[in-house]
């Protein structure tokens, strides 16, 4: 059963989250005979059951969302599970292993920090076959193997994440009617969209909507964009060197990745009110001018969350729309998608962790969430009918068709530089400084923390 302690009962917070509300889907088909037998086994397994405790960052309507998910999988095996969720996650996780009070399950925002534990023993591997498993039934399968796997305390690399619930960024957004009226069709690669953008200027309109503004965080959208070229300019193998500081910023093939962004936000005729307006207009206001009479732009590109600003109203599907940003056809790198997603670890090892990683493998544990908000989840064996929302399904998709898969890379790098020098270096290059400057001052304060 799922159980809720008293001690949580009262933990609230506030949560502003795009999500697109419809009905929870009690029936769900087409199981996989794989995730079938996995269930069958966690049944088998009841008279063992055990207590489990997972650590989470859902408040509110996600905390319901998960719940429901953790329901199902405890009338399923038996155990008692409780789910335990804080805005303090990153910080109480810590405190919490360090003090040997760790729950079962630990869910990650991000991938940084479980590979920090697991690089001092506070994680326990999950068990062998489930990288194959993930490889096979998962889209882009190694990306989401290489994305939980970690040195461990001896600096050996096992695998210890499992990813569950995914956000996708690789997105352009933009208003049917405008394309329709001046007979512009989406484009498919990122040929295509460079000539759109061009056919745009030649009309006598602006392409782009830019926005790097976000108070004490302004310039993140930007090192977004150069993580998209940089997926879309370079082998993944590259990406990850450069997140982890194996190459340099200062190598040409981020230096040409931060140019690939500046092709589209330094061109004064490419953005709405000009290049000099990119860094201090707001990221929440930027998309503002796609709606606009006439259009002030045509397109913005920004994660799946953005219809959260868009005006009061706006239907997404049919006011407005999305493409996935194109990869380059002449690079032969396949569909690289950037987002982000929760990784799901054991830190307090019983049977019941490594029961719930193998149920999160069942199609149905996926499609619970996806018949209620806000999920996405690159397995192949889900039942896209699932999805409530014609929207989350097509950008489901673009998730299930990409060939490469990772995580946004300033996410990954120290705070000091994912948090600070990137995004500050990304505001002083929209103002006209120079890309080999910039990456040289961002590996500079990169060096400092070392």
């Amino acid at each position: 059963m799922l159980c809720y302690p008293k001690r949580f009962e009262n933990l609230s917070a506030t949560i502003i989250e795009w999500a697109f509300g419809f009905g929870y889907r009690e029936s769900f088909m087409n199981r996989s005979l794989l995730a079938s037998a996995a269930v069958m086994a966690l049944a088998t397994g009841s008279a063992g059951a055990e207590q489990l405790t997972v650590f989470g960052p859902w408040l509110g309507p996600d905390q319901e969302n998960v719940e429901a998910v953790l329901g199902d999988f405890a009338a399923k095996s038996g155990h008692d599970v409780s789910y335990v969720g804080s805005d303090s996650f990153e910080q109480q996780i810590l405190v919490d292993a360090e003090a040997g009070s760790a729950p079962n399950i630990a869910v990650f925002p991000q991938p940084g920090l479980a590979a920090d534990m697991a690089s001092r023993g506070f994680l326990t591997p999950l068990d062998s076959g489930v990288g194959d498993w993930v490889r096979e039934n998962y889209a882009a399968g190694q990306s989401w193997v290489d994305l939980g796997t970690y040195a461990d305390e001896n600096g050996d690399g096992q695998l210890f994440g499992f990813f569950y619930k995914v956000d996708v960024k690789s997105l352009v957004w933009y208003i049917p009617e405008n394309f329709e009226d001046a007979g512009y069709e989406v484009p498919e690669t990122m040929e295509e969209l460079k000539a759109l953008s061009d056919m745009i200027v030649a009309d006598g309109e602006t392409p782009w909507c830019i926005g790097l503004g976000s108070g004490g965080a302004t310039g993140w959208p930007a090192t977004d964009w150069v993580e998209d070229m940089m997926l879309r300019t370079q082998p993944p193998s590259a990406y990850d060197q450069w997140v982890t500081n194996e190459i340099s910023f200062t190598d040409d093939a981020v230096v040409g990745a931060i140019e690939e962004f500046g092709a589209f936000s330094r061109n004064d005729d490419y953005v709405a009110g000009g290049a000099a307006a990119v860094a201090s207009t707001d990221f929440r206001d930027s998309p503002k001018g796609m709606f606009d009479s006439p259009p002030q732009c045509y397109m913005h590109r920004q994660a799946s969350f953005i219809p959260a600003f868009f005006p009061e109203g706006t239907v997404v599907g049919e006011d407005v729309d999305f493409f996935y940003f194109p990869a380059y056809a002449g690079r032969d790198l396949g569909k690289p998608v950037l987002g982000a997603g929760t990784v799901w670890a054991i830190t307090n090892e019983n049977q019941a962790a490594h029961d719930l990683i193998e149920y999160l493998k069942d199609p149905a544990a996926h499609e619970i969430w996806m018949a209620r908000k806000g999920f996405l989840t690159p397995h192949k064996g889900v039942n896209p009918d699932a999805f409530g929302d014609a929207t989350l399904r097509k950008m489901n998709e673009i998730l299930l068709n990409a060939t490469t898969f990772r995580f946004d890379g300033s996410d990954l790098m120290p705070g000091g530089v994912g948090a600070g020098s990137f995004w500050t270096g990304m505001v002083d290059y929209s103002g006209g400084k120079s890309a080999a400057d910039v990456a040289q001052e961002i590996q500079d304060s990169w060096d400092a923390l070392k």
